[in-house]
């Protein structure tokens, strides 16, 4: 799903995503990135993304889907802590 494409999700219900913020600047993941600067995590290629993302219906859905792929999650984003947040809290940069 593409960020233009958030309109489209029943605002009724909670969405949740893998989300992790750059630990360092110009990080390894995000080539020339600033130190805190917040991603979504793509579920296909474990890459940060800003506006190409796969929601989960609950917490616990997203929570099991990074838990099954930490050891990747670790190797392909080092440093980040990988979280499960809610998209439109993190669309509105609460979180």
């Amino acid at each position: 799903m593409r960020r233009a494409e958030v309109e489209s999700l029943d605002a009724r219900h909670e969405w949740w995503v893998p989300a992790i913020v750059a630990p360092r600047r110009d990080w390894s993941a995000a080539p020339g990135c600033v130190r805190g600067a917040r991603y979504l995590v793509h579920v296909e290629t474990l890459a940060p993304t800003r506006d190409d993302f796969s929601p989960f219906v609950s917490r616990l859905d997203c929570l099991n889907w990074i838990m099954r792929r930490r050891a990747d999650l670790t190797q392909a984003l080092p440093g980040a802590v990988v979280r499960a947040v809610r998209l439109d809290r993190w669309l509105l940069g609460l979180e």
